[in-house]
């Protein structure tokens, strides 16, 4: 799948992406590329317990084999975030009812700089999803996450002055776009058929438990 028809400044796929690292690289990325606040102190702690996020890996079937395939995934990837993000975008750009979750609210246009701030963040979170520890510091930049892309704070991070959410419905749907057309990358560099499958299967459970726990703003009390 490719998806290439407009320049990169006029779309983006989600308001701030991004999730765990090293402590050491995660505290680099704070300190350069703005918006990314992955194990600051000022985040909230997510209302999401550390045991429900074990239940959702097992009712996703998540386990230590899926973390290994990951994290062969993030050597494969590292050098290919830019062209990745292309394709991502591309999709984004083909799709005008996505497109206007990251344009101007008064002009209807793609905010150049929002997306340009956008896309170092998501750069990070290709890497970040493969090098995830699935820890409490973890769990809740996903809470931050997902209040960013929830009316609580959305465009707040870029000061921009776009639509106020990203429609719920839109979040776990782009599970499929962004895990089918990454499966060509994962393919790239040599590895065997069978170790492409097991890290595009791998992916596919990261970014949609991601996308669980990035709905948990949506969802009224007690409900989630």
């Amino acid at each position: 799948m490719k998806f290439l028809s407009v320049p990169l400044t006029t779309l983006v796929l989600a308001t701030t992406i991004g999730a765990t690292m090293t402590a050491t690289h995660a505290q680099q990325a704070s300190s350069t590329v703005p918006g990314y606040a992955y194990g600051q102190r000022t985040l909230a702690t997510s209302p999401v317990s550390l045991a429900e996020l074990k239940q959702l890996e097992t009712s996703l079937l998540f386990g230590d084999d899926d973390v290994k395939a990951l994290r062969q995934s993030k050597a494969i990837l590292a050098d290919q975030t830019d062209a990745i993000l292309d394709v991502w975008y591309g999709f984004v750009a083909s799709t005008p009812h996505l497109v206007r979750f990251f344009g101007n609210a008064a002009t209807g246009q793609p905010d150049g700089a929002y997306l340009e701030a956008v896309r170092k963040r998501f750069a990070l979170w290709i890497l970040d999803t493969a090098d995830a520890n699935f820890d409490q510091r973890w769990l809740d930049w996903q809470h931050e996450i997902g209040l960013r892309h929830h009316r609580s704070k959305k465009n707040k991070t870029d000061g921009a002055n776009s639509v106020p959410q990203v429609d719920f419905r839109h979040i776990p749907a782009l599970t499929i776009p962004i895990t089918t057309t990454l499966k060509p990358f994962l393919a790239k560099k040599g590895a065997p058929a069978a170790e492409v499958e097991k890290m595009h299967a791998a992916w596919v459970k990261a970014v949609l438990l991601q996308s669980i726990l990035w709905s948990q703003p949506y969802v009224r009390d007690g409900q989630f």
